[in-house]
This record gives structure tokens, sequence and C-alpha cells, in this order.
């Protein structure tokens, strides 16, 4: 009989190229789509929040009592981390008024809070431990705080530090690469390295959803919220149905 730590009993994915490829692309999907409806729509940051967050719960949850790993489950689940984040970080920031240096200081926080109750509550937050319901959640709650930190981030350094969309896409393409450097020829922890490339995915992917739907003059490609992010969408199903997606192993 196979215990409960098997790897077939872990439901999140194996960490890979193409792990990360579909993450950026969700991310930006979490852009484009967050925008959407928050604003495309005229919902507002707060509506837009709650209704996304609802999506996330629901997510999560099938996510919980899933039996087995399962893909479009656990990527449809990232998604809502994404869209919800934008949101959530775009009211924190703008309709609460406490500005981009604050609201990423919050949220970092809250970020840093969440690893440390998590690594204290079950001695690991690497991915390979996300074997058990409890762990699961600590990993669902993380992960969301830290799209909801990546969006503020992406949008403090794309328009306040004036470097634009590109700009920002290119410092955050670059942390990216140096973290994947440490990671393959340095003795760093594999487990914060991890955590450090989720986070910087989600600023690259937030200012390559402004670059992609935001106005010409503002240095974006002005497309459509919505032909962006059903592109995305579309790419994103290509990617969970055409590729294998293993689940990650237990370290032991």
């Amino acid at each position: 009989m196979k215990s409960t730590n098997d790897h077939n009993f872990i439901k999140v994915p194996e960490v890979t190229l193409l792990f990360w490829i579909v993450k950026i692309a969700a991310t930006t999907l979490g852009e484009t789509a967050g925008d959407a409806v928050s604003m495309s729509m005229n919902l507002g940051y707060l509506t837009a929040t709650g209704i996304f967050a609802a999506f996330f719960v629901a997510a999560v949850t099938v996510q919980i009592r899933a039996r087995h790993f399962r893909p479009s489950v656990y990527w449809a689940t990232i998604v809502t981390t994404t869209t919800v984040g934008t949101t959530l970080a775009d009211f924190a920031t703008r309709s609460l008024g406490i500005g981009y240096p604050g609201g990423s200081s919050i949220l970092l926080a809250l970020l840093l809070a969440s690893l440390a109750v998590w690594h204290r509550t079950l001695g690991s937050v690497a991915v390979e431990s996300v074997s058990t319901p409890r762990s699961e959640v600590f990993y669902w709650v993380t992960i969301m705080l830290s799209q909801t930190l990546g969006t503020a981030l992406g949008d403090w350094t794309a328009d306040t530090a004036g470097l634009g969309y590109l700009g920002a896409a290119i410092i955050f393409g670059s942390l990216l690469a140096a973290v994947a450097c440490a990671y393959f020829w340095t003795d760093l922890s594999h487990t914060v390295l991890f955590w450090a490339a989720f986070v910087l995915t989600r600023p690259l992917g937030a200012v390559v959803g402004d670059f992609l739907d935001k106005p010409v003059a503002s240095g974006g490609l002005a497309l459509s919220r919505y032909s962006a992010s059903a592109a995305l969408l579309v790419f994103i199903i290509f990617c969970i149905t055409v590729f294998q997606h293993r689940p990650a192993r237990t370290s032991h």
C-alpha cells in the first residue's frame, strides 16, 4: 500500500521549464483578465476582487478535495490567484491610497509571515512537502499573497520608476535569469530560489499584460483585454493538454 507521502498524492506539479512557461502565461492572463473585469467592465477593484476571490475559494476547495494531481484543476487555481492578486493589489495601492511602496511593504510582510508560519507549523515550505490538505492551504495562501505582491511590484516599477512596460519586463526577466543561474551554479537553497522565482514571475506577467492592453500613448499595444485574455487562455490550455505535467516528487 502506498503511503500518503508518496508522490502520487502530491497535487502540485514538478517544477520544470514547462511549469515556468505556463506560470508566466497565467500571470499575464491574470493581469489582462483582472483589468478586463475591474476596468473594461467598470466594476471597480473591490467588486472585481470579490468576484475573483469567490472563484479562488471555489478552485482551492476543488484542488484540495481532488484525490490526485489534475493539471487542469491546478492551473485553473493558479489563474484565480493571479486574477484576484491583480485586482486586490490595485485596490490596495490605488483605492486605499497607500501607494505602491506602502502596498508592496504590507504584502511583502504578509508573504514572509505566511512562509514563516508555514515553516514553523509543518517544518518545510518546499514544494515537495505539499502532500496534505493542511500543507495545501499554506501553499495556496502563500501563492495568493505572492501573486498580489508581484502585481504591486510590477506596477510600481513600470509606472512610478518611469521604466515603462518593456523596461520593467527586462528588469524582472533579468532577475529571473539570475535566480536560474543561482539554481544551477550555486549552493543556495532551492526552496528559497523557487519562491523568489515564483514572486518574480508575477511582476513580469503583470508588465507584459499591461504592455499588451494599455494605450499606445502609455507605451502599450492597445490590444483588447478580452482578446488578449482569450489568446493567453488558449495557450495555457494548449500547454496543459499537449504536454505531460507530472506531480512533484517527495524529497525522501
